[in-house]
């Protein structure tokens, strides 16, 4: 099977709805995880084989950018806590009505969306990359 076949198919088993969903009813992450590489245990071998160094260092590149976005989505989680625990005090001395908020919703949606498109670009990059080593050799 092709690179590109392969991740194709690994994204389309990953679904991030299927585990949004699994992490609201209470699994683990790392139970996520297992039942991923298990489910996908022959397509994850042979991509493995076919990932070259390049590879290998792109998949680190976007394992530090789920990193920082991590920590990005945290830090704006702490602000927004900050925020309301300070408009809770406000009100409590003031009354004053609080501000509109953002929803977390179109966060959320924003977040993932932007996540996925970069680990899609990033995917068919690798496969790009590896179909051309291909037609040159």
């Amino acid at each position: 099977m092709s690179l590109g076949k392969i991740l194709i198919s690994l994204e389309n088993s990953w679904k991030r709805e299927e585990i949004l969903l699994k992490i609201k009813n209470g699994f683990g992450t790392d139970l996520i995880v297992n039942e991923f590489l298990a489910k996908n245990d022959m397509q994850i071998k042979e991509l493995n084989s076919l990932l070259r160094p390049e590879d290998i260092d792109l998949l680190n590149n976007v394992e530090k950018l789920s990193s920082c976005e991590s920590k990005l989505i945290n830090k704006i989680k702490n602000l927004n806590y900050l925020e309301n625990i300070e408009n809770h005090h406000i009100m409590n001395k003031k009354k004053i009505l609080p501000s509109k908020k953002v929803s977390i919703n179109k966060i959320s949606s924003f977040m993932i969306n932007w996540s996925n498109k970069f680990v899609v670009i990033a995917l068919l990059t690798i496969s790009a990359i590896a179909l051309s080593k291909q037609a040159w050799a």
